[in-house]
C-alpha cells in the first residue's frame, strides 16, 4: 500500500530533492538533478523500486507511523521523533548544500531510554529498475551499476549487512548518544569525492536556511505559511541556472487508479509572473533576478520556437516515454517520463514573459540590453500569430481552440509593451502600432469569449464550458474588478466549477475539452484565484474565509500538491506543487494588500 501523498515531507540541496514519509522511509529521490533517473522510486512503485527506510525495529516491523515530525524552525531540515516503550528518538533528514556531490544526510539521537533502530537502504538506480552491485570499502558499502556510484557509511560504524538486495544495518542509542548516516552519489567513473562531516553539514544547514528566511520582507498575516511556502519554492530552484521546477515528482496521479499522470519535473512559463512576483514582494531580489535572467536565456531564439516549458538549464527537447516496470501510485498508469506538451502551442506564455519582464523593470532588477529588443520580437511574431487557436494554459490534448484565456494573455503582451513605452519613450518602439493591436485583441474577446446570456465569459469562443483562468482578467487589468462581466463570470465560475467549496480548472462533464478519460480532483491555485477575485470585488470577508479553508488542506509540515479530492479528503498530483505555494503567497499577499500584480 503507498502512503497518502500527504504523509511526505521534502528535503533537498537546492538541486534536487528527496521526499520522506512519516514511516521514516525515503521513497523518492531522483540523483544528481531534479529531472535525472530516480535511484529511490517506491513512491511510484513498491520498496523494491527502491527505498530507505530508518526507523525503530519495532515500526519497521509494523509499518507504523512516527509521533511527530517538524520542520526545524525555517529551514529544510526535518525531524522526526519516535516515542516507544523503550524510550524516544529522533532522525534529522537533510540534504547540505553541495559543494561536489550531493549527500542524503540522517542522524539519530536517542531523547530517552534506549530505543533500538533499523535502516533498510534498497538503492534501485534508473527508476527503480536497476540493482546495483554492493561492495564494501574503507568502511563504506559502495554500490555500483552503469553511470551510477552511491557510497553509503555511518558515524559511528554500526553492524550492515546485505540482505534479499538490500542493505540493513541494527543499533541501539541511549539518551544523549547519536548515529549518522551519510549517502553520497557521484558518477561512477570518478573518484570518491571528499567526505563532509555529518554535524558540521547540519549546523551548516540550519544556519544556509535561517539567514536565508530572515531575508523575507514579509510580516503580515499568516507570515508562517507564506515563509514555508517561499522555503519549497527556493528548495524547488535549481540553483546552478536559477529555473524553478513546477514539482519534484513525476506521474503522481491527479485522479487515482487514472491515466492523467505527468512529469512535473521542469520549468513552466505560465508559472513566471506569479513566482516573479512572489518573490520580489518577499524581498528575493537575487532570486527573483535569476529566474528572470533564466527565463530570458530559455527564450531566447526564434520566437516562433517559444516553448511552455524547458528543462532545469533551458533545454529544449523533453520527449516523453513510459516506464511500465513501475506500477504507479496505487496503480495509476502509465508512469510517464518527459513531457509531450513541450510542443503544444499556448499563446498565453507570450503574455506571461512580457508581464515577467514588465515586473521586474517596475521592481528596479537590473536591465538586460537585449530584453527589450527580444520582447519586441515575440510582439512582432504575436501580432501575426493571435488569431490562431491553441492548447491553452492546461496543455488540454484534445483539438485546439480559441481559448478566451489565451487571447486575454495576448492582450497582457500588447498592453505591457505599450505601458513601457509611455513609461520610458527613450526605449525604440511603434507605440501606436500596440496599441492598435492591443485595442483589436480586447474587441475580440469581449466580442466572441462572452456570453451575454449568462453574463460570464467561457472558455472558449462559442463554447458553454468555463474556465478557472479566467478568474485572471481583473487580475492581469483586462477589465476591472467592478466590471458587471467581471462579477458575473466570477459568480458563473464559482457556482458551475465548484466541487464541495473549491475550484476544478474546468468543466468536466465532456472528454472533448482535454480529450482525456475520466476526472481529476479540485486543482488548488484556481481556489486560490478565486479568494484574490473576491478579494479584489469587495467580498474579503468570503475571501478570507476560502483562504483558510485552503491552509487547512495543507500537510503537517505545511506542503500542498497540484489538486485535492474532497470527497476521499486527500492530496492529488505532483508534490510540492510550485503553483499551488505560489497561488497560497499571492493571496496572502493580496489580502496584506502588498500584491504587486496588475
Amino acid at each position: 500500500m503507498h502512503r497518502p501523498i500527504e504523509d511526505y515531507a521534502l528535503i533537498g540541496d537546492h538541486q534536487t530533492a528527496a521526499l520522506v514519509g512519516r514511516d521514516g522511509s525515503i521513497d523518492w529521490l531522483c540523483l544528481p538533478r531534479f529531472d535525472s533517473a530516480a535511484c529511490f522510486a517506491a513512491l511510484l512503485g513498491d520498496e523494491d523500486n527502491g527505498h530507505w527506510r530508518l526507523a525503530p525495529t519495532a515500526a519497521h516491523d509494523d509499518g507504523d507511523t512516527c509521533t511527530r515530525r517538524a520542520y526545524r524552525g525555517d529551514t529544510l531540515v526535518l525531524d522526526t521523533e519516535w516515542d516507544t516503550p523503550e524510550g524516544s528518538v529522533r532522525v534529522t533528514d537533510f540534504m547540505p548544500q553541495r559543494d561536489r556531490a550531493p549527500d542524503v544526510v540522517r542522524i539519530v539521537e536517542g531523547l530517552s531510554g534506549e530505543v533500538t533502530l533499523r535502516s533498510t537502504l534498497r538503492l534501485r538506480f534508473d527508476y527503480g529498475r536497476v540493482v546495483p552491485w554492493v561492495r564494501r570499502c574503507d568502511g563504506h558499502r559502495v554500490a555500483v551499476a552503469g553511470p551510477d556510484s552511491a557510497w553509503l557509511r555511518s558515524e559511528p560504524e554500526v553492524r550492515t549487512w546485505g540482505e534479499q538486495l538490500g542493505t540493513h544495518s541494527e543499533f541501539t542509542v541511549a539518551e544523549g548518544e547519536t548515529v549518522a548516516f551519510v549517502l553520497t552519489w557521484h558518477p561512477s567513473h570518478e573518484p570518491r569525492p571528499p567526505l563532509i562531516d555529518p554535524y558540521q553539514a547540519l549546523h551548516d544547514s540550519v544556519e544556509d536556511w535561517q539567514e536565508w528566511s530572515a531575508r523575507c520582507h514579509y510580516q503580515g498575516p499568516y507570515r508562517d505559511a507564506v515563509m514555508r511556502s517561499l522555503i519549497t519554492l527556493k528548495a524547488l530552484t535549481y540553483a546552478p541556472t536559477g529555473g524553478i521546477v513546477a514539482a519534484a515528482t513525476t506521474s503522481l496521479p491527479e485522479e487515482i487508479g487514472g491515466v492523467r499522470n505527468w512529469d512535473y519535473r521542469y520549468c513552466w512559463l505560465r508559472d513566471s509572473t506569479l513566482t516573479l512576483g512572489a518573490l520580489l514582494s518577499a524581498g528575493y531580489q537575487e532570486e527573483a533576478a535569476a529566474w528572470r535572467d533564466w527565463l530570458l536565456r530559455a527564450v531566447a531564439g526564434d520566437p516562433a520556437d517559444l516553448q511552455i516549458m524547458y528543462g532545469l538549464a533551458g533545454e529544449r527537447r523533453l520527449p516523453e516515454y513510459e516506464v511500465p516496470w513501475l506500477s504507479g501510485y496505487e496503480d495509476s498508469t502509465p508512469v510517464r517520463i518527459g513531457n509531450d506538451a513541450v510542443d503544444q502551442v499556448q499563446l498565453d506564455v507570450y503574455g506571461e514573459v512580457a508581464d515577467s519582464l514588465a515586473l521586474a523593470r517596475s521592481y528596479g532588477l537590473p536591465a538586460e540590453k537585449h530584453a527589450w529588443r527580444m520582447q519586441l520580437s515575440l510582439l512582432q511574431f504575436l501580432e501575426g500569430k493571435w488569431r490562431s487557436p491553441d492548447e491553452g494554459l492546461w496543455e488540454v490534448r484534445g483539438p485546439r481552440r480559441h481559448f478566451v484565456h489565451s487571447k486575454v494573455m495576448v492582450w497582457v503582451a500588447a498592453d505591457r509593451i505599450v505601458r513601457t513605452l509611455e513609461d520610458h519613450p527613450e526605449l525604440d518602439g511603434d507605440v501606436a502600432r500596440w496599441r492598435a493591436m492591443r485595442a483589436a485583441v480586447h474587441q475580440e474577446v469581449c466580442d466572441k469569449g462572452y456570453d451575454p446570456e449568462r453574463n460570464t465569459f467561457t472558455q472558449s469562443y462559442g463554447s458553454k464550458e468555463l474556465d478557472a483562468a479566467l478568474l485572471l482578467i481583473p487580475r492581469v487589468g483586462f477589465l476591472p474588478p467592478d466590471d458587471p462581466r467581471v462579477i458575473g463570470t466570477i459568480e458563473a465560475v464559482r457556482t458551475e466549477l465548484s466541487h464541495n467549496g473549491f475550484l476544478r480548472r474546468y468543466t468536466a462533464d465532456e472528454t472533448v475539452v482535454d480529450g482525456l478519460p475520466g476526472r481529476e480532483g479540485t486543482f488548488l491555485v484556481c481556489s486560490f484565484w478565486l479568494a484574490d477575485a473576491l478579494h479584489a470585488t469587495g467580498r474579503t470577508k468570503e475571501a478570507r474565509e476560502l483562504f483558510e479553508r485552503l491552509l487547512a488542506l495543507r500537510n503537517d509540515v505545511g506542503l500542498l500538491s497540484e489538486e485535492y479530492d474532497p470527497v476521499r479528503g486527500r492530496q492529488l498530483g505532483n508534490f510540492p506543487q510550485a503553483f499551488s505555494h505560489i497561488g497560497l503567497v499571492g493571496t496572502a499577499l493580496a489580502l496584506a494588500g502588498t500584491d504587486p500584480a496588475g
